[in-house]
């Protein structure tokens, strides 16, 4: 694996290459962060599943792409805050992605969660990702 500064950014690289490639699954690097990303992908029904495994006793993130008829869940996965430019939001300014009809990814202070928890929960964070 190549050494970056934007590991988030990676991570949605290689979901967005795999889905594309039609691949089943893929593994990445596992760390908490990304853990709680592919958490919200597949509680939004954007992937079909994911789970920890250890590989040469280093821990993999195995991710389990999900298609609708042959075509990819993921019509669309954006980077919003990078390590350039870190955007940040109110819980009141937290945007809708196409009206409600896909989902932010926020880091918060209580985790990694969707724009509707944070709306829900009152609370801000940093934009990570957009998807739909």
């Amino acid at each position: 694996m190549s050494s970056s500064n934007d590991t988030i950014g990676d991570f949605l690289t290689s979901i967005r290459n795999a889905s594309k490639a039609q691949k089943p699954s893929l593994n990445v690097q596992w760390s908490r962060l990304r853990e709680g990303v592919a958490r919200i992908l597949t509680e939004s029904g954007y992937l079909a599943g994911f789970r920890k495994v250890e590989r040469d006793d280093k821990p993999v993130l195995e991710l389990t792409l999900k298609y609708v008829s042959g075509v990819p869940a993921i019509t669309s996965i954006e980077r919003v805050s990078t390590p350039g430019r870190r955007v940040y939001a109110g819980y009141s300014a937290v945007p809708k992605v196409i009206g409600g009809m896909g989902v932010s990814i926020l880091t918060t202070s209580r985790g990694v969660m969707t724009d509707s928890e944070a709306r829900r929960q009152k609370v801000g964070g940093e934009l990570l990702a957009k998807v739909w």
